[in-house]
């Protein structure tokens, strides 16, 4: 029997990934079932689970590959010499936040995520994993804003970077929960409190 190639075997993965999104931002993580996501993807059960076991599995690749697109443009900012102003970092977030809302709706499942990360240690321990690794950045970011006196010297960077994260977080349940939310009025809003 041939050997399946690397590319197709990560073809077939990202296949079943989209197709999960799908199904979660349509009728959400608990009203789809493993059924549902099999059907969307167009696969046999077998083939299905050669790759994914469970729900959790699924929505920990989905949150896994939607943090690593926000991490690779942090590590891209913070690799700028001079790096852009925080305001400006955080605008850029919050511009990837639009494009999941509009294009496929991804963002929908961050807050599903959040809430099952609540009642279920595992989902709760892959949540604290994944957007710890947003806050660390975050945090990098306040320190290499403290270098260039962009805040004050004696500033908590990690303090800071908390609240960094909790604007990105607060933005996206704003965009979740109202609707659509201007971004430029929360920028505004951003500037005058931290001005």
């Amino acid at each position: 029997m041939p050997r399946v190639s690397e590319a197709h075997l990560a073809a077939r993965r990202q296949q079943i990934l989209d197709a999960a999104a799908r199904c979660f931002v349509r009728n959400g993580f608990h009203q789809t079932s493993m059924q549902d996501v099999i059907k969307e993807a167009g696969l046999s059960v077998g083939a299905f689970y050669r790759y994914f076991k469970s729900k959790n599995e699924l929505i920990t690749a989905i949150a896994g590959e939607k943090i690593t697109a926000v991490t690779g443009v942090l590590d891209g900012l913070l690799l700028l010499d001079p790096m852009p102003s925080v305001p400006e970092i955080l605008e850029r977030l919050l511009e990837l936040i639009d494009d999941a809302a509009v294009e496929d709706g991804t963002i929908r499942i961050a807050v599903q995520v959040w809430g099952e990360a609540v009642h279920d240690p595992e989902v709760g321990a892959l949540v604290a994993e994944i957007y710890g690794r947003v806050r660390d950045r975050a945090v990098r970011t306040a320190e290499r804003a403290q270098e260039t006196g962009q805040i004050p010297p004696d500033a908590d960077p990690a303090g800071i970077g908390a609240a960094f994260f909790g604007l990105v977080q607060g933005y996206i349940l704003q965009r979740i929960l109202l609707g659509n939310v201007d971004r430029q009025l929360y920028m505004n809003g951003v500037r005058a409190l931290i001005g």
